[in-house]
């Protein structure tokens, strides 16, 4: 099986404090690990990145929060892909490319996990790639569980969201894994 590594969203803008409390310091140290593996095994691998149409969105082109974060920054010729949805796929030239490069499952791994990276699993498992979670190479903010709709539901914190969305999506749509438990299984 010929698999490739898609970071999703690791971006500058992920700082902002308008996300709120963020759960998983190490998520972009453990990316880093998979992501030097990767291009040690000279596997494929790609990198998605946000630019939002929402004006006040960290990740709008204008507030220069779109750059990728120097750890997992791609180098020459490593695809970059830019999407404007919650899917990887959408928008992109992802799903071909990864078709081309004869890949059959995918290491996801990137911010955020109930947004971004839940829908980029969802699809990529309905999609038919045998798709694998790193999940400790993934963050959540604690504001996804506090818009409007929602303030007569408990407010939950990011490590809450996180778990809560990687449990959800383990063994449905894929294994979610540790860094560790995924750089010893491709070894």
């Amino acid at each position: 099986m010929t698999r490739a590594l898609v970071l999703i969203d690791i971006q500058e803008g992920m700082n902002s404090p308008l996300w709120g409390a963020r759960n998983n310091p190490d998520a972009e140290q453990n990316a880093a690990r998979l992501l030097a593996f990767f291009r040690q095994a000279g596997a494929p691998l790609f990198h998605i990145y946000h630019q939002s149409t929402r004006p006040g969105s960290p990740l709008h082109p204008d507030n220069g929060g779109t750059a990728i974060k120097t750890c997992v920054a791609p180098t020459d010729g490593e695809p970059v892909f830019s999407k404007q949805t919650n899917s990887a796929f959408i928008g992109t030239p992802l799903e071909a490319d990864l078709h081309k490069a004869g890949v059959s499952g995918v290491v996801i791994a990137g911010l955020s996990t109930p947004q971004c990276i839940s829908t980029s699993v969802r699809m990529a498992a309905n999609l038919g790639f045998d798709t694998w979670l790193a999940h400790d190479a993934c963050a959540a903010f604690e504001t996804h569980a506090t818009y409007d709709w929602a303030t007569d539901l408990p407010r939950m914190t990011a490590e809450e969201i996180h778990r809560n969305e990687v449990s959800m999506l383990h063994g449905e749509f894929c294994r979610a894994l540790p860094t560790d438990a995924i750089l010893k299984a491709l070894a």
